[in-house]
């Protein structure tokens, strides 16, 4: 855990505690796809990445459902259940993929809160399953 942690934060003497949530994501609690990851989804990429949306056009990833998560875009799979390291999905969250980084535009960093890339990764490791 501290290894993730900014070495500035920490060194500084800043709290590295964290954010509210993040727990909770940090346990061994299961991430549930319907409760965890389908409301980050909704709320961040489906108004992009549905039928007719930019991000669908350009990919064909459609996130409105599991399914669509899973079948992935025209060029193949982007979640590679039990592999965070390795899916697209999850590198494209931090930018660790050609430097794309999604959702584009969300605010100022251009990414998600941490809290909800740690509830993707950790549901991906998981296996990615549709509970």
């Amino acid at each position: 855990m501290i290894a993730a942690l900014p070495f500035t934060a920490y060194a500084m003497g800043e709290s590295v505690q964290p954010q509210d949530g993040a727990l909770k994501v940090l346990g061994h609690d299961e991430i549930s796809f319907k409760k965890d990851v389908q409301p980050i989804l909704h709320d961040h990429c489906v108004s992009c990445h549905q039928p007719g949306g930019k991000g669908y056009v350009k990919s064909g990833l459609d996130m409105t459902s599991y399914e669509g998560l899973m079948k992935g875009t025209k060029y193949g799979p982007v979640v590679i259940p039990g592999n965070s390291d390795v899916s697209t999905f999850t590198k494209l969250l931090t930018g660790t993929n050609k430097g794309l980084k999604m959702p584009m535009g969300l605010n100022a960093t251009g990414t998600l809160d941490r809290q909800y890339i740690l509830t993707l990764r950790k549901w991906v490791a998981q296996g990615a399953r549709n509970n």
